[in-house]
């Protein structure tokens, strides 16, 4: 049976049919940046709206650096672009298969499904619950596209239905009810509430992996989670993009916190226990100059990344470090060019540059007003970091990356 004969037996209430045809599509792919145009046009196709064009124009875009997979496949048929939008890339869902582990998963807040994908690459089983019956229709079709024949998709509340058998793992991605509470915000506050079902989810499982927003404040999460045993804090390019809790049933071992921060050609790597202890000492900037990459810095391991690799902190706040010699370490690496006093007498060493990377790591002033109390522009290679000395100066560090 071709794929558009099962689409009009299998998936005729959400999905139309006519999308899939070759003209169609290929109307799709040439039309990439030129969706905002077609707006006050007229759809060219029969049995095709012009605002069902451009959703899968736009829905399609949107998959171009985050989900390759969909992007390159032929066939795809995209929901809107929230879903896309709210979904996990697939650096990150494919991050998740090294920590899981068994042969049958239920993801129960299914959504377009990027995770379940990864997860059938690894388990033998994977059961994807999506309460949206157009979206559970559009991924289960996209499934049987990209040949994904061990993922059965169910349009029921995955928290009710997973409870009806045993797993080797449950994972949960629960979203915020609301957001009028700003950047503060907790597991409870969410659908699912985690915190609330947790005793029944741990009775179907080996393990329990919940997905959050990398705005949830850690030690939040371990006040409201019981039997935590690992934390893994996801970083994509220097930018945090999940917190990732693994929970064991009657867990009460040490509890460990990974980061990991993946970019094209390494990962940067960091682990420690929760409850680890440090010594820390602190120095005036040496030959060089280290800044921790966002999982690190997400993680608040500031005083064991000093002890760990033998680095000085300029202050206890400032989470930049220096040493004589260079060494090996996750984040960016600089040479100190020269340490200038904030004090308006030096300014005028600045007159002669155009543009410099501002950054303020315990500091009393904004970017913003340093650019334009200094007539600084944004970009090119030097770097200019605004912080406080262990002696409470104010300075200035120019440096240029390693």
């Amino acid at each position: 049976m071709t794929l558009l004969k099962n689409l009009q037996k299998t998936y005729s209430i959400c999905l139309n049919k006519h999308i899939l045809k070759f003209a169609i599509q290929d109307f799709i792919k040439k039309n990439e940046f030129n969706s905002s145009k077609l707006v006050f046009s007229k759809s060219p196709f029969e049995g095709v709206t012009i605002r069902e064009l451009i959703q899968q124009i736009d829905a399609r875009k949107k998959c171009k650096n985050k989900l390759t997979t969909w992007y390159h496949s032929a066939k795809i048929y995209y929901p809107p672009k929230l879903n896309i939008e709210q979904c996990s890339s697939e650096i990150t869902a494919k991050y998740k298969t090294s920590i899981i582990e068994g042969d049958k998963i239920a993801d129960i807040t299914g959504g377009f499904g990027i995770d379940s994908y990864y997860f059938s690459k690894k388990m033998k089983k994977v059961h994807h619950f999506e309460l949206n019956k157009c979206l559970s229709e559009i991924t289960a079709y996209n499934f049987s596209v990209l040949k994904r024949n061990n993922i059965q998709c169910f349009t029921e509340d995955g928290l009710k239905n997973v409870l009806k058998e045993q797993y080797d793992v449950i994972y949960v991605d629960p979203s915020r009810r609301h957001d009028d509470k700003g950047k503060v915000f907790f597991l409870k506050d969410c659908e699912p509430n985690i915190p609330l079902h947790l005793p029944v989810l741990l009775k179907n499982c080996k393990t329990l992996l919940v997905k959050t927003s990398p705005m949830l404040d850690i030690s939040v999460g371990f006040n409201e989670l019981k039997f935590v045993s690992e934390l893994h804090i996801v970083a994509v390019k220097n930018d945090v993009k999940e917190l990732l809790w693994v929970i064991k049933p009657k867990f009460k071992g040490i509890q460990n916190i990974k980061t990991i921060n993946i970019s094209k050609d390494h990962n940067d790597v960091f682990n420690f226990n929760l409850n680890d202890t440090s010594k820390v000492d602190y120095d005036i900037p040496k030959k060089y100059l280290y800044e921790p990459n966002a999982a690190i810095m997400k993680s608040g391991a500031f005083d064991l990344i000093s002890d760990r690799y033998q680095i000085k902190k300029l202050h206890k706040h400032s989470h930049l470090y220096t040493s004589d010699e260079l060494i090996s370490f996750p984040g960016r690496q600089f040479i100190i060019n020269k340490v200038t006093p904030y004090q308006k007498k030096y300014f005028k060493e600045f007159i002669t540059i155009e543009k410099a990377n501002i950054s303020i790591r315990n500091f009393p002033e904004s970017v913003a007003f340093l650019r334009k109390r200094l007539r600084i522009k944004d970009g090119g290679n030097l770097f200019l970091f605004f912080t406080t000395t262990k002696e409470n100066k104010k300075i200035i560090v120019s440096c240029t990356k390693v």
